[in-house]
């Protein structure tokens, strides 16, 4: 790719050999002998990168490089200065320059700054690009939803999201999806453009979350060696993602409510205050509550995270969706296997709405992709669901008509009648004494799948 460059200089010989050399690189060039001229170029052309001498008629090198980095902050500028002007190049790195050249230099010195310069330009251009990319797939109006509970969450996150320094708590089941919420609300905030980094503080142990989360200074612990930054510092002016919230020691959680009241903290080993410009969504399926009324969770910290508290339903909870869900799935995965299936029988369908996906939409997905990778191409019939899904709902259909004979207690003749479940459950019983105990075997000899034995051995269990 061609960058365009900005010479800027009140010598002629020096515009001359420097747009010489760039050109032969490959670069676009244009010249300017005057601070004010550059400044007139920089916002009609507006050139990619910008060479800038410091001594110049008028208005010199720094006061230009000011004045362009307030009309855009992201502008790639390198200083030139003679060597007894060192002090004026430092007050010029300050205000923002890339880098500086010591007059007179070597072209070829130039040429591999400018270069390192292109390459700056060329991430930011990655970045900007993953992030429209992110901003489209996690965007609010492609959550695919009938649910009229789930619809106002909607709409409370989207009016969130614009309030870039509100905290949010995601609150719902392992598997709804809070950490897809929490990123379509960073990229619809005013913060998109920054970093958004995401923490699980179950998947740490203590000390190993307080130096993710806070960095540390060398020494702070035996392997401290060097300084790190942590989390809060690498999301400066972004949003850091906190899942499982709840998991926090109480050491961790003190910290934290610091930072939400004051915007500072210290690393491990650190006495200087850090201050930082995060915005902070937390989520947890723990009972938040419940846990500070067993001390196990800092109410004030509660109070400071559940500004906009936003409840994710189950999917069981939301049926309606559970059939759009799978399609949406369902072509996404027609993508990413390169199939053709073309959606789901009538029977498949209602066994998909009546299933109470545990796992909820994780489950969801993890069945769709298997489905899809071990079925043949066309429409999805029942026979292609896993067992378990299948022998769920035979399972519950079988409970209602067993539950509707409930109430024959004894037969004409006074004789006690026995339930077919209560056949069954015997049977079982048998059957598992005959094997000793070996399920495996057991749910083989019954005909039944082991997931569909253990669940009616945990029930059995829960009725007694």
């Amino acid at each position: 790719m061609s960058y365009s460059v900005l010479v800027v200089d009140d010598e002629e010989l020096t515009l001359r050999t420097v747009s010489r050399g760039l050109r032969a690189e490959g670069f676009e060039v244009l010249t300017a002998p005057s601070g004010e001229d550059a400044l007139k170029l920089f916002a009609e052309e507006r050139p990619d990168l910008i060479l800038l001498d410091i001594v110049l008629p008028g208005i010199d090198g720094v006061e230009v490089l000011r004045r362009m980095k307030q009309a855009n902050p992201a502008a790639i500028v390198v200083m030139m200065s003679a060597y007894h002007m060192v002090d004026r190049a430092v007050e010029a790195m300050k205000a923002g320059a890339f880098d500086y050249l010591i007059k007179p230099f070597h072209l070829a010195d130039m040429i591999a700054t400018l270069h390192r310069a292109s390459e700056m330009l060329a991430l930011r251009v990655r970045l900007r690009d993953d992030v429209e990319q992110a901003r489209g797939r996690y965007d609010f109006g492609k959550v695919v939803t009938k649910n009229e509970a789930t619809r106002r969450m909607l709409e409370v996150a989207r009016k969130a999201a614009e309030c870039d320094h509100t905290t949010i708590l995601l609150q719902g089941e392992s598997g709804t999806g809070k950490s897809v919420f929490a990123k379509a609300i960073h990229y619809a905030s005013p913060r998109s453009a920054m970093p958004l980094l995401e923490l699980n503080c179950a998947a740490l142990p203590d000390s190993l979350l307080e130096s993710e989360l806070f960095g540390f200074e060398p020494g702070a612990f035996t392997d401290a060696r060097r300084r790190k930054e942590g989390l809060l510092e690498r999301a400066h002016g972004g949003t850091l993602f906190l899942d499982e919230v709840a998991n926090m020691s109480a050491s961790v959680q003190a910290k934290l409510l610091r930072v939400l009241e004051e915007g500072t903290f210290n690393r491990l080993g650190g006495t200087r205050p850090i201050k930082v410009n995060v915005r902070l969504i937390a989520a947890t399926n723990a009972d938040l509550k419940e846990a500070i009324a067993r001390a196990q969770f800092r109410e004030d910290l509660y109070y400071r995270l559940n500004v906009v508290p936003l409840y994710i339903p189950p999917l069981r909870e939301r049926r309606e969706d559970i059939v759009s869900l799978a399609l949406e799935l369902l072509q996404h995965f027609n993508r990413e296997l390169r199939k053709k299936f073309t959606g789901f029988t009538p029977g498949a369908a209602e066994l998909l709405q009546n299933y109470p996906w545990p796992g909820n939409i994780r489950e969801l997905k993890n069945v769709i992709e298997r489905t899809m990778i071990l079925a043949p191409e066309g429409a999805i019939d029942v026979a292609a669901l896993p067992e378990e899904v299948r022998d769920h709902v035979r399972s519950s259909r079988k409970e209602e008509s067993l539950d509707d004979l409930s109430d024959l207690d004894v037969s004409p003749t006074g004789r006690q009648l026995v339930t077919l479940r209560e056949l069954e459950d015997e049977y079982i019983q048998e059957v598992l004494a005959a094997t000793g105990n070996n399920k495996t075997q057991a749910s083989r000899i019954l005909g039944i799948h082991p997931t569909s034995l253990m669940r009616r051995l945990k029930k059995e269990h829960t009725a007694e």
